[in-house]
């Protein structure tokens, strides 16, 4: 007798999908949008589990120890590209124990400032960094991620000394961005544009080949 194989649905339970950072970061809401998404598409419930911390390595040790069944996702984010070169020692290997499945968004990165820095612009933002070298301080999603290292980058081009100041993602970071404690920060454009609207956050520029890349968010 010739056998019958069927393939079984998926999903038959709840799926985790494993974000490396904090709530209400960009990675958070992208992920829970897209759950939410999937949630409705098949039936099943997509939970977001967010586990900062590690740059992002806590996440993903994670997520490679689950089991490879499919019940188990990761939300990529560039950090996790970063710290495959970053850090001389990982518990996994990104390229062989992860596989990709889908791409899901470009996201632009936007070079915001505390209004009370006296800039409207990115070289009138250089000319007060060097004529107070040292006094201005710098926030960051995290050691080694793409927020600080957008920052280090510009540090370097412009020749400036900015005291960078990292956070346990992007919430916390903004709050004192916000209240004055930080001067200007590296983050990704829905993480700041309702603050930017508002005029609590002054944008200089983005990280895109023109603004109109920006204008889908």
């Amino acid at each position: 007798m010739a056998r019958v194989a069927r393939a079984q649905a998926y999903p038959m339970r709840p799926v985790r999908i494993i974000v490396g950072f904090g709530a209400d970061g960009t990675a958070d809401i992208v992920a829970r949008m897209m759950g939410q998404w999937l949630s409705e598409r098949l039936g099943q419930q997509f939970i977001i589990e967010n586990r900062p911390g590690g740059g992002t390595n806590l996440a993903t040790e994670a997520a490679v120890r689950a089991q490879p069944d499919g019940y188990t996702l990761l939300n990529l984010t560039t950090t996790n590209a970063i710290n495959a070169t970053l850090y001389e020692t990982l518990k996994y290997d990104l390229t062989r124990d992860i596989a990709p499945v889908a791409s899901m968004v470009h996201v632009p990165v936007v070079m915001v400032i505390n209004p009370s820095v006296p800039a409207k612009t990115v070289s009138e933002f250089i000319t007060y960094a060097k004529a107070n070298p040292g006094k201005l301080n710098m926030a960051s999603t995290g050691n080694g991620n793409l927020s600080h290292l957008s920052g280090e980058l510009f540090k370097m081009m412009a020749g400036v000394s900015i005291l960078h100041v990292p956070y346990r993602g992007s919430p916390p970071a903004q709050a004192d961005l916000l209240s004055g404690q930080v001067q200007v920060m590296f983050d990704t454009l829905p993480a700041v544009i309702e603050h930017i609207k508002s005029g609590s956050l002054v944008a200089l520029a983005v990280d895109t080949p023109t603004a109109e890349h920006a204008d889908h968010w």
